[in-house]
Protein backbone atom coordinates (compact mmCIF):
# COMPACT_ATOMS: atom_id res chain seq x y z
CA UNK A 1 0.00 0.00 0.00
CA UNK A 2 1.35 3.42 -0.97
CA UNK A 3 0.15 5.40 2.03
CA UNK A 4 1.56 8.62 0.59
CA UNK A 5 -0.35 8.39 -2.68
CA UNK A 6 -2.70 11.26 -3.46
CA UNK A 7 -5.68 8.92 -3.59
CA UNK A 8 -5.10 7.49 -0.11
CA UNK A 9 -4.18 10.85 1.42
CA UNK A 10 -7.45 12.28 0.05
CA UNK A 11 -9.45 9.52 1.77
CA UNK A 12 -7.68 10.01 5.10
CA UNK A 13 -7.98 13.79 4.92
CA UNK A 14 -11.70 13.43 4.21
CA UNK A 15 -12.05 11.43 7.44
CA UNK A 16 -10.42 14.25 9.42
CA UNK A 17 -12.54 16.91 7.71
CA UNK A 18 -15.70 14.89 8.35
CA UNK A 19 -14.87 14.76 12.08
CA UNK A 20 -13.85 18.44 12.17
CA UNK A 21 -10.64 17.21 13.81
CA UNK A 22 -8.90 20.58 13.46
CA UNK A 23 -11.76 22.25 15.37
CA UNK A 24 -12.02 19.88 18.34
CA UNK A 25 -13.66 22.19 20.88
CA UNK A 26 -13.58 19.71 23.77
CA UNK A 27 -9.83 19.18 23.53
CA UNK A 28 -9.21 22.90 22.97
CA UNK A 29 -11.05 23.75 26.19
CA UNK A 30 -9.56 21.02 28.37
CA UNK A 31 -5.97 20.33 27.22
CA UNK A 32 -3.14 22.86 27.13
CA UNK A 33 -2.02 23.30 23.53
CA UNK A 34 1.63 22.89 24.60
CA UNK A 35 1.15 19.55 26.34
CA UNK A 36 3.02 16.62 24.89
CA UNK A 37 1.79 13.07 25.24
CA UNK A 38 2.31 9.43 24.37
CA UNK A 39 -0.60 7.53 22.88
CA UNK A 40 -0.51 3.74 22.76
CA UNK A 41 -2.74 1.97 20.23
CA UNK A 42 -3.87 -1.35 21.75
CA UNK A 43 -5.76 -4.31 20.29
CA UNK A 44 -8.51 -5.20 22.75
CA UNK A 45 -9.36 -8.39 20.82
CA UNK A 46 -7.20 -10.91 18.96
CA UNK A 47 -6.97 -9.81 15.33
CA UNK A 48 -4.87 -9.62 12.19
CA UNK A 49 -3.34 -6.18 11.72
CA UNK A 50 -4.00 -3.95 8.73
CA UNK A 51 -3.63 -0.20 8.36
CA UNK A 52 -0.73 0.77 10.63
CA UNK A 53 0.75 2.91 7.87
CA UNK A 54 -2.24 5.23 8.05
CA UNK A 55 -1.36 6.54 11.52
CA UNK A 56 1.55 8.85 10.60
CA UNK A 57 -0.34 10.07 7.54
CA UNK A 58 -3.34 11.04 9.69
CA UNK A 59 -1.05 13.02 11.99
CA UNK A 60 0.74 14.68 9.09
CA UNK A 61 -2.56 15.69 7.50
CA UNK A 62 -3.88 16.99 10.83
CA UNK A 63 -0.80 19.19 11.13
CA UNK A 64 -1.58 20.61 7.68
CA UNK A 65 -5.22 21.28 8.57
CA UNK A 66 -4.40 22.82 11.96
CA UNK A 67 -3.98 26.58 12.03
CA UNK A 68 -1.21 26.69 14.63
CA UNK A 69 2.21 25.05 14.12
CA UNK A 70 2.66 21.73 15.93
CA UNK A 71 5.75 19.85 17.04
CA UNK A 72 6.65 16.83 14.97
CA UNK A 73 5.31 13.37 15.71
CA UNK A 74 6.94 10.01 16.12
CA UNK A 75 5.05 6.76 15.46
CA UNK A 76 6.82 3.53 16.35
CA UNK A 77 5.89 -0.15 16.51
CA UNK A 78 7.72 -3.22 17.73
CA UNK A 79 9.68 -4.84 14.85
CA UNK A 80 7.44 -7.91 15.07
CA UNK A 81 4.25 -5.84 14.69
CA UNK A 82 3.30 -5.05 11.09
CA UNK A 83 0.37 -5.45 8.70
CA UNK A 84 -0.59 -9.09 8.23
CA UNK A 85 0.55 -10.23 11.69
CA UNK A 86 -1.91 -11.74 14.16
CA UNK A 87 -1.83 -10.13 17.61
CA UNK A 88 -3.30 -11.16 20.95
CA UNK A 89 -5.75 -9.30 23.16
CA UNK A 90 -4.08 -6.39 24.95
CA UNK A 91 -1.09 -6.23 22.63
CA UNK A 92 0.22 -2.73 21.76
CA UNK A 93 0.20 -2.02 18.02
CA UNK A 94 1.88 1.37 17.87
CA UNK A 95 3.06 4.24 20.05
CA UNK A 96 2.50 7.87 19.06
CA UNK A 97 4.55 10.66 20.63
CA UNK A 98 3.79 14.32 20.00
CA UNK A 99 1.33 17.11 20.69
CA UNK A 100 -1.35 15.83 23.06
CA UNK A 101 -4.22 17.76 21.50
CA UNK A 102 -3.39 16.45 18.04
CA UNK A 103 -3.33 12.85 19.30
CA UNK A 104 -6.76 13.28 20.90
CA UNK A 105 -8.25 15.05 17.90
CA UNK A 106 -7.18 12.37 15.41
CA UNK A 107 -7.98 9.44 17.73
CA UNK A 108 -11.41 8.56 16.33
CA UNK A 109 -10.39 8.70 12.67
CA UNK A 110 -7.35 6.51 13.38
CA UNK A 111 -9.28 3.93 15.40
CA UNK A 112 -12.22 3.81 12.98
CA UNK A 113 -9.97 3.01 10.05
CA UNK A 114 -7.78 0.56 11.97
CA UNK A 115 -10.84 -1.23 13.33
CA UNK A 116 -12.39 -1.71 9.91
CA UNK A 117 -9.16 -2.76 8.22
CA UNK A 118 -8.17 -5.16 11.01
CA UNK A 119 -11.67 -6.62 10.91
CA UNK A 120 -11.42 -7.30 7.18
CA UNK A 121 -7.96 -8.82 7.54
CA UNK A 122 -9.07 -11.00 10.45
CA UNK A 123 -12.18 -12.33 8.71
CA UNK A 124 -10.27 -12.95 5.50
CA UNK A 125 -7.66 -14.90 7.43
CA UNK A 126 -10.38 -17.02 9.03
CA UNK A 127 -11.70 -17.98 5.58
CA UNK A 128 -8.17 -18.68 4.31
CA UNK A 129 -7.61 -21.05 7.22
CA UNK A 130 -11.02 -22.67 6.71
CA UNK A 131 -10.15 -23.77 3.16
CA UNK A 132 -6.52 -24.69 3.82
CA UNK A 133 -5.47 -27.80 1.94
CA UNK A 134 -8.18 -27.59 -0.72
CA UNK A 135 -6.05 -25.79 -3.30
CA UNK A 136 -8.63 -23.01 -3.63
CA UNK A 137 -7.95 -19.34 -2.88
CA UNK A 138 -10.11 -16.65 -1.27
CA UNK A 139 -11.25 -13.70 -3.40
CA UNK A 140 -12.97 -10.47 -2.39
CA UNK A 141 -15.68 -8.56 -4.29
CA UNK A 142 -16.58 -4.97 -5.17
CA UNK A 143 -18.95 -4.89 -2.18
CA UNK A 144 -16.87 -2.24 -0.43
CA UNK A 145 -17.66 1.02 1.34
CA UNK A 146 -17.74 3.80 -1.30
CA UNK A 147 -14.41 5.60 -1.28
CA UNK A 148 -12.65 2.95 0.82
CA UNK A 149 -12.15 0.23 -1.80
CA UNK A 150 -8.35 0.55 -2.01
CA UNK A 151 -8.07 0.26 1.77
CA UNK A 152 -10.59 -2.61 1.98
CA UNK A 153 -8.78 -4.54 -0.74
CA UNK A 154 -5.40 -3.99 0.92
CA UNK A 155 -6.82 -5.35 4.19
CA UNK A 156 -8.01 -8.48 2.35
CA UNK A 157 -4.44 -9.05 1.17
CA UNK A 158 -3.16 -8.56 4.74
CA UNK A 159 -5.45 -11.44 5.75
CA UNK A 160 -4.08 -13.73 3.04
CA UNK A 161 -6.82 -13.26 0.44
CA UNK A 162 -6.66 -12.12 -3.17
CA UNK A 163 -8.37 -9.26 -4.94
CA UNK A 164 -10.95 -9.79 -7.67
CA UNK A 165 -11.41 -7.07 -10.30
CA UNK A 166 -10.97 -3.63 -8.82
CA UNK A 167 -13.63 -1.83 -10.84
CA UNK A 168 -15.88 -2.14 -13.87
CA UNK A 169 -13.00 -1.36 -16.22
CA UNK A 170 -10.76 -4.01 -14.71
CA UNK A 171 -12.34 -7.09 -16.25
CA UNK A 172 -15.25 -8.50 -18.23
CA UNK A 173 -17.72 -10.31 -15.99
CA UNK A 174 -21.00 -11.21 -17.70
CA UNK A 175 -23.68 -11.70 -15.04
CA UNK A 176 -27.35 -12.57 -15.01
CA UNK A 177 -28.60 -9.06 -15.73
CA UNK A 178 -26.26 -8.74 -18.71
CA UNK A 179 -27.63 -12.02 -20.04
CA UNK A 180 -31.21 -10.87 -19.52
CA UNK A 181 -30.62 -7.71 -21.53
CA UNK A 182 -28.13 -9.15 -24.01
CA UNK A 183 -30.19 -12.00 -25.40
CA UNK A 184 -28.94 -14.99 -23.44
CA UNK A 185 -25.57 -16.70 -23.09
CA UNK A 186 -24.66 -17.32 -26.73
CA UNK A 187 -25.55 -13.88 -28.03
CA UNK A 188 -24.14 -11.91 -25.11
CA UNK A 189 -20.80 -13.72 -24.95
CA UNK A 190 -20.48 -13.62 -28.75
CA UNK A 191 -20.91 -9.85 -28.70
CA UNK A 192 -18.29 -9.46 -25.98
CA UNK A 193 -15.84 -11.75 -27.79
CA UNK A 194 -16.15 -9.74 -30.97
CA UNK A 195 -15.60 -6.37 -29.31
CA UNK A 196 -13.09 -7.09 -26.53
CA UNK A 197 -9.58 -5.70 -26.66
CA UNK A 198 -6.49 -7.96 -26.89
CA UNK A 199 -5.70 -9.54 -23.54
CA UNK A 200 -9.15 -9.02 -22.04
CA UNK A 201 -10.58 -12.23 -20.59
CA UNK A 202 -14.28 -12.97 -20.31
CA UNK A 203 -15.76 -14.49 -17.19
CA UNK A 204 -19.32 -15.79 -17.38
CA UNK A 205 -21.71 -16.26 -14.48
CA UNK A 206 -23.50 -19.61 -14.46
CA UNK A 207 -26.48 -20.09 -12.15
CA UNK A 208 -27.26 -23.78 -12.64
CA UNK A 209 -25.75 -26.98 -13.94
CA UNK A 210 -28.32 -26.88 -16.74
CA UNK A 211 -26.65 -23.75 -18.16
CA UNK A 212 -23.22 -25.39 -18.37
CA UNK A 213 -23.38 -26.88 -21.89
CA UNK A 214 -24.22 -23.51 -23.45
CA UNK A 215 -21.74 -21.70 -21.19
CA UNK A 216 -18.91 -24.05 -22.14
CA UNK A 217 -19.71 -23.68 -25.84
CA UNK A 218 -19.85 -19.88 -25.61
CA UNK A 219 -16.11 -19.25 -25.69
CA UNK A 220 -15.90 -17.65 -22.24
CA UNK A 221 -12.46 -17.87 -20.63
CA UNK A 222 -13.63 -18.70 -17.11
CA UNK A 223 -16.84 -19.51 -15.26
CA UNK A 224 -18.36 -18.17 -12.06
CA UNK A 225 -20.70 -20.67 -10.40
CA UNK A 226 -23.17 -18.43 -8.60
CA UNK A 227 -25.43 -19.39 -5.67
CA UNK A 228 -25.17 -23.13 -6.15
CA UNK A 229 -25.00 -25.69 -3.37
CA UNK A 230 -21.67 -27.40 -2.69
CA UNK A 231 -23.07 -30.57 -4.26
CA UNK A 232 -24.10 -28.69 -7.40
CA UNK A 233 -20.69 -27.02 -7.56
CA UNK A 234 -19.02 -30.42 -7.38
CA UNK A 235 -21.15 -31.71 -10.27
CA UNK A 236 -20.47 -28.58 -12.28
CA UNK A 237 -16.71 -28.79 -11.74
CA UNK A 238 -16.68 -32.42 -12.89
CA UNK A 239 -18.58 -31.49 -16.03
CA UNK A 240 -16.35 -28.51 -16.79
CA UNK A 241 -13.10 -30.40 -16.26
CA UNK A 242 -14.21 -33.14 -18.67
CA UNK A 243 -13.86 -30.74 -21.63
CA UNK A 244 -11.99 -27.73 -20.22
CA UNK A 245 -9.45 -29.10 -17.73
CA UNK A 246 -7.54 -25.82 -17.34
CA UNK A 247 -10.46 -23.39 -17.20
CA UNK A 248 -10.46 -21.24 -14.02
CA UNK A 249 -13.58 -21.88 -11.95
CA UNK A 250 -14.92 -19.60 -9.26
CA UNK A 251 -17.75 -20.22 -6.80
CA UNK A 252 -19.69 -17.43 -5.11
CA UNK A 253 -22.83 -16.91 -3.06
CA UNK A 254 -24.10 -18.21 0.26
CA UNK A 255 -20.71 -18.91 1.80
CA UNK A 256 -19.82 -18.70 5.47
CA UNK A 257 -17.12 -20.14 7.71
CA UNK A 258 -19.16 -23.30 8.28
CA UNK A 259 -19.66 -24.26 4.64
CA UNK A 260 -16.85 -22.60 2.72
CA UNK A 261 -14.62 -25.67 2.98
CA UNK A 262 -17.27 -27.73 1.21
CA UNK A 263 -17.34 -25.26 -1.66
CA UNK A 264 -13.54 -25.09 -1.88
CA UNK A 265 -13.18 -28.87 -1.71
CA UNK A 266 -15.54 -29.23 -4.68
CA UNK A 267 -12.59 -28.49 -6.94
CA UNK A 268 -12.94 -24.78 -7.74
CA UNK A 269 -9.93 -22.49 -8.06
CA UNK A 270 -11.49 -19.62 -6.13
CA UNK A 271 -14.19 -18.94 -3.56
CA UNK A 272 -15.49 -15.38 -3.70
CA UNK A 273 -16.86 -13.92 -0.46
CA UNK A 274 -18.66 -10.60 -0.25
CA UNK A 275 -18.87 -10.58 3.54
CA UNK A 276 -15.13 -9.93 3.76
CA UNK A 277 -15.88 -6.26 3.16
CA UNK A 278 -19.63 -5.66 3.30
CA UNK A 279 -20.48 -6.92 6.80
CA UNK A 280 -17.26 -7.23 8.74
CA UNK A 281 -16.91 -7.07 12.54
CA UNK A 282 -14.44 -4.41 13.60
CA UNK A 283 -12.35 -5.58 16.57
CA UNK A 284 -12.10 -3.13 19.44
CA UNK A 285 -8.93 -1.06 19.27
CA UNK A 286 -8.20 1.56 21.93
CA UNK A 287 -5.87 4.50 22.39
CA UNK A 288 -4.44 5.11 25.85
CA UNK A 289 -2.65 8.40 26.49
CA UNK A 290 -0.23 9.60 29.12
CA UNK A 291 1.73 12.83 29.51
CA UNK A 292 5.20 12.77 27.98
CA UNK A 293 7.58 15.69 28.15
CA UNK A 294 10.65 13.83 26.87
CA UNK A 295 12.55 15.28 23.95
CA UNK A 296 13.29 13.41 20.75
Amino acid sequence: MDWKSKRIRTVLEAALLEDKAANDITTALTVDSRTRATGTVIAMEPCVIAGLGAIPIFLELFTKLHNAPLSRFEVVSHPEIFDGVRVRKGQPLAVIRGNAAAILSTERAILNLLGRMCGIATLTNAFVKAIAGTGAQVLDTRKTIPGLRALDRYAVCCGGGLNHRNDLQDGILIKGNHLALGGGIAGTVSRALAARKPGQLIQLEVRSVDELPEALASGADSLLLDNMTPAAVRRAVKQIRATHPEMPIEAAGGMNLLNVHDFAAAGVNFVTIGSLTHSVHAPEINLRVSTDTSLF
